[in-house]
């Protein structure tokens, strides 16, 4: 019995190891990564589709938005896009140097270009049609 918690122990030790020492996972598609500028502009360096989504654990539009957000980054057109999260309530400086003011905040970008902004948008196509624009 010993030597099962053992081996688990270690499993879930290999599995976090990365993140704990910092080193960022790649992302996946239909995977969200928390905004970090380090990220954020290796991808635009890329020439990824980027899109910043804004979200606060409250909002019932961004609840709406995410499952919308993962079904396009899991199509094979999508395969590209990075998706970054800010959170609204605690990453105020980002909200500033982005000029968000509300939480649902979509940001859309080609490269280093932004190309594409909404507010509060939970239409499915309507998100499609940004996100298309990062292409």
């Amino acid at each position: 019995m010993k030597n099962r918690r053992h081996v688990l122990a270690l499993a879930g030790l290999a599995l976090t190891c990365p993140i704990l020492l910092g080193i960022p996972a790649p992302a996946r598609a239909a995977e969200t990564l928390p905004f970090t500028d380090a990220a954020f502009e290796a991808a635009q360096k890329a020439g990824k589709p980027v899109l910043v989504a804004v979200s606060a654990p409250w909002c019932p539009i961004c609840r709406t938005q995410k499952p919308i957000l993962a079904k396009l980054a899991a199509e094979p057109r999508f395969k590209d896009l990075q998706i970054f999260d800010i959170d609204f309530d605690s990453q105020k400086d980002l909200l500033r140097r982005l000029n968000v003011r509300m939480q649902s905040t979509l940001i859309a970008y080609k490269g280093a270009t932004e190309v594409g902004r909404s507010v509060g948008e939970t239409q499915p196509e309507w998100i499609e049609g940004l996100v298309e624009k990062t292409l």
